[in-house]
């Protein structure tokens, strides 16, 4: 068995999500009764598409991280923990114990929890698994057990269904994106942040008012609010924060602003064509729920990149890039300094837009609560992070002590569990799991109220 796990997770790894995703559409449509030609096709366009999403990313990730090290660099900023950005977070998470298990535990959850109708989400997004993995490793590292580990990811992926239920009305209404779910570990955990935040500013006078969504701006400002012309303003005022003492000054901070004009054109350009192999399989899937569970909702559980190409998530969390940076120089006690992992931004902030209507002020507000919390996380955990990465033969980088990312460094359920796990054992996982089977029981008296609490339309409630 193991041997066949080793041999799973090792053609997945070489293959990657833009091979192994179009395979699981083509199969599962196949399954839900679609033609083989319109299955096939559909695979593919959504291979496609994901290679092109994640060309764009890179173009972002790339480019914001010259400007956070010329930041870094000209601000002087000395931190003993360094951020090493998720690729190196996933490569630490699938290379532990409980990596080599991940797979078919969340596939096995996830089927468990569609038969007997706790869930609506069908995760197909096998590559993000690492999240689980990256948690239940963490649980193994305090506690010594691996099984308490494997739990620990087992319970992962059942709260990634529950949050993915919970935003599903609100990601399909504000990014009309019909049928899909987010059942993603660096995106859904900030909702709770977005909550918090709505409700203080809801009651702020004034503030409370204020319009900040894309199409307002656009309304305002005419050609220079759209957003290809928004990505090229925020590129060039980060690029002059960044390389204003360089050499070829000019140059660079033109070439910041036109590569992050172009991330706002081409993102939402990708997820269009995503969307255009999505759709033969959703209708398939409907049909097959209809014939057979009357009219059950299935959701399909997509990678997050789906959502960051609209305006409001990328607008806000460019802004947040310096405002990070600088919240790494003034929190008191921090000793994070970010570099590799700030392009994970979109990827944290974009669930707050369907809760905030796109309003990039109240983002940028949540996003500040969320990253802030963040660093203390980040620097709490930062030793056991460390650890697992050393034990996973990670190549530790020049003159970092410890490391960090943002992807699962900063974020609650990792110190949730962690911290139950190390303090209780095996009984701090169970009461992990009983809060989210408490949560999750809570949610079904009231599904509709709980999903326009997280921005799904009034009508809904």
């Amino acid at each position: 068995m193991e041997v066949f796990l080793t041999t799973l997770k090792s053609v997945i790894d070489s293959l990657g999500a833009t091979v192994v995703l179009p395979i699981i559409i083509f199969v599962m449509g196949l399954i839900m009764g679609a033609k083989p030609g319109k299955a096939f096709r559909a695979g593919i366009t959504i291979g496609i598409a994901f290679i092109g999403i994640n060309l764009v990313i890179g173009l972002m990730w790339g480019t914001l991280s010259n400007v956070a090290q010329a930041m870094v660099t000209n601000w002087n900023i000395q931190r003993d923990i360094v951020d090493v950005g998720w690729p190196s977070a996933a490569a630490i998470a699938f290379g532990t114990d409980v990596g080599l298990w991940v797979i078919p535990i969340a596939i096995l959850v996830n089927i468990i929890l569609l038969v007997f109708k706790v869930t609506k989400t069908l995760n197909i997004d096998v590559w993000n698994y690492w999240h689980f993995a990256f948690l239940g490793g963490m649980v193994y590292m305090v506690t010594g057990n691996l099984t308490y580990g494997l739990i620990g990811a087992a319970v992962a992926s059942a709260l990634a269904l529950f949050l993915a239920d919970w935003t599903a009305k609100a990601v399909q209404s504000f990014y009309n994106l019909p049928g899909i779910s987010i059942p993603h570990l660096t995106t859904a955990p900030g909702v709770p942040f977005a909550i918090v935040t709505n409700w203080i500013l809801d009651r702020i006078p004034g503030v409370k008012d204020w319009k900040v969504d894309p199409e307002s701006i656009q309304k305002k400002l005419g050609v220079f609010g759209e957003p290809i012309i928004l990505g090229l303003v925020i590129g060039l005022v980060l690029g002059a924060l960044g390389y204003y003492n360089a050499e070829s000054a000019a140059v660079m901070i033109l070439q910041t602003g036109i590569n992050l004009a172009a991330v706002m054109l081409l993102l939402p350009r990708m997820v269009q064509i995503l969307m255009e192999g999505l759709i033969p399989v959703s209708e398939a899937a409907r049909e097959f729920m209809k014939k057979r569970a009357s009219d059950r909702e299935i959701y399909i559980g997509l990678d997050s990149a789906i959502l960051i190409g609209h305006p409001a998530a990328i607008s806000s969390s460019l802004l947040l890039v310096p405002i990070a940076i600088l919240l790494s120089i003034i929190l008191p006690g921090n000793r994070v300094i970010l570099f590799a992992d700030l392009a994970v931004i979109p990827f944290v902030v974009a669930l707050f837009a369907p809760l905030m209507k796109g309003n990039i002020f109240r983002m940028m507000v949540a996003g500040i609560l969320e990253l802030g919390v963040g660093f203390y996380i980040a620097t709490a955990m930062s030793p056991l992070f460390t650890k697992a990465a050393q034990n996973a033969g990670f190549a530790m980088p020049e003159g970092a002590s410890n490391i960090t990312s943002i992807a699962d460094g900063f974020l609650w359920p990792q110190v949730f569990f962690t911290k139950l796990a190390e303090w209780l054992g095996v009984a701090g996982i169970v009461i992990a799991a009983a809060v989210l089977a408490v949560v999750w029981f809570m949610y079904s008296k009231n599904s509709s109220a709980w999903e326009v609490a997280a921005g799904a339309p009034a009508e809904n409630k």
